[in-house]
């Protein structure tokens, strides 16, 4: 994963505008006021440097509530997540965004309506157990519901869509 000065500066394989026709760039982001770029996949759940870095690209973050952040999502990822992984042999998580009805960037960037986690822990190769979260992403606020309870929600937020996390391979409760 490369950041956008060096395809842009080091590399000259792509212009601004070229960046700009497939994914968000930094300029999207200059002038936002009350959001900041949240991440999908955590840095902190890394375990290299390389992987941490990635965490950063663009193609990894939405806009999200800046008091969500760097408070009940930020405590979710740093202290719910190890906690709840404490036994695991592997940990899988798979966090969203639901698109919602505002943009940044002059349209360019939709800002989502809410934000949701889930996490599905194996002893050995068995499923054990699952947790999952959800935020409407303009309140400070985390819903902890099971994982059945997330792919119910999801599928009306996604307007009747069908949600299947995990493949089903991992708890509903």
């Amino acid at each position: 994963m490369e950041r956008e000065v060096v395809l842009i500066e080091q590399l000259h394989r792509f212009t601004l505008e070229e960046i700009k026709k497939s994914q968000a760039v930094l300029v999207d982001y200059e002038k936002i006021t009350g959001l900041t770029r949240g991440h999908m996949a955590a840095c902190g759940h890394m375990d290299s440097k390389e992987n941490k870095t990635a965490t950063f690209t663009l193609t990894n973050i939405v806009p999200q509530d800046e008091n969500l952040n760097n408070d009940k999502w930020s405590k979710y990822e740093s202290k719910t997540m190890p906690q709840m992984s404490q036994g695991c042999t592997t940990t899988y998580v798979i966090t969203g965004a639901v698109p919602g009805n505002t943009y940044i960037a002059g349209g360019r960037v939709n800002v989502p309506s809410h934000i949701w986690s889930a996490g599905c822990c194996l002893v050995g190769t068995q499923p054990s157990k699952t947790w999952a979260v959800i935020a409407e992403n303009n309140k400070n606020r985390l819903k902890k519901v099971s994982l059945g309870d997330l792919e119910n929600m999801l599928a009306t937020l996604y307007k009747g869509r069908s949600v299947t996390l995990f493949n089903n391979a991992c708890p509903r409760q």
